[in-house]
């Protein structure tokens, strides 16, 4: 009986065996072309009806906490090198906001300018705003460099062509040779430990800043995200009556040979 199994189980395996070699595809692949598609606003003219009734009440609740009024901006701010009123705005925001961490701001404060993804309007900032500037989830990151180090990171900024700087001066000239540096209106003293507020993705040496890493203390506190900061600084100015302001003093300047 065992025997008799077997040799059925041996011929039904055959048989499969036989039929898939005998379905091997004739087909053969001659010619691939591919082509883009622009994932774009042209494609707001083929929308799906049933899909904007499925996503209306979703959008109605987000348009709302994105429209909210935060503050005021006084003048309108771009981001550009070698300094900029949005840039040096949010490297002061991260100065103060190195408080949080040290009980007291940062001697400097430090943002690149490809981090900061749109410019600002005058007039009203909303949640918005605050996400086409800010779209990243960067945070909070607080460091303490040796003097060696935090003159390194003015020639890294330099050879970067400038960058948002709060609490300190660098000049440099067309070479990207730095000719000047200054933090807290003194020449860096190689002697002295200087603390930085700046953010994760520039803490790891990223974008050229490779002094960052060799910091001799990081304390990058959960939950800080730079625009969770920058939003609570508007709203701050706000509750005090003030508009969100900058102004070009100068700060961070090349000069000719």
């Amino acid at each position: 009986m065992r025997k008799g199994i077997m040799q059925c189980r041996c011929g039904l395996l055959l048989c499969v065996s036989l039929l898939l070699s005998g379905c091997k595809s004739h087909y053969v692949v001659t010619d691939v072309q591919s082509s883009r598609i622009a994932i774009d606003a042209s494609l707001d003219a083929i929308q799906s009806q049933e899909a904007l009734q499925l996503i209306a009440p979703y959008r109605a609740s987000i348009d709302s906490m994105m429209n909210t009024v935060l503050g005021q901006s006084e003048v309108a701010m771009s981001r550009n090198r070698p300094e900029c009123l949005l840039g040096n705005l949010v490297a002061e925001v991260l100065r103060l906001s190195a408080a949080r961490v040290l009980g007291q701001p940062a001697d400097m404060g430090l943002i690149n300018i490809g981090g900061l993804r749109a410019d600002v309007a005058a007039g009203d900032f909303t949640v918005s705003n605050a996400f086409e500037v800010l779209p990243f989830e960067n945070s909070l990151c607080v460091l303490t460099l040796k003097g060696s180090d935090m003159k390194e990171l003015m020639a890294n900024i330099a050879i970067r062509g400038g960058e948002g700087i709060s609490g300190a001066t660098l000049v440099f000239n067309s070479k990207n040779e730095v000719v000047e540096a200054k933090v807290q209106g003194q020449p860096i003293d190689d002697n002295r430990m200087y603390t930085l507020g700046t953010i994760d993705y520039l803490s790891e040496g990223n974008d050229g800043l490779h002094a960052l890493p060799k910091a001799v203390k990081k304390d990058c506190p959960d939950g800080l995200t730079l625009r969770g900061l920058f939003i609570d600084y508007v709203q701050e100015q706000t509750k005090l009556g003030k508009k969100i302001t900058s102004q070009l003093d100068g700060r961070v300047k090349i000069i000719d040979n």
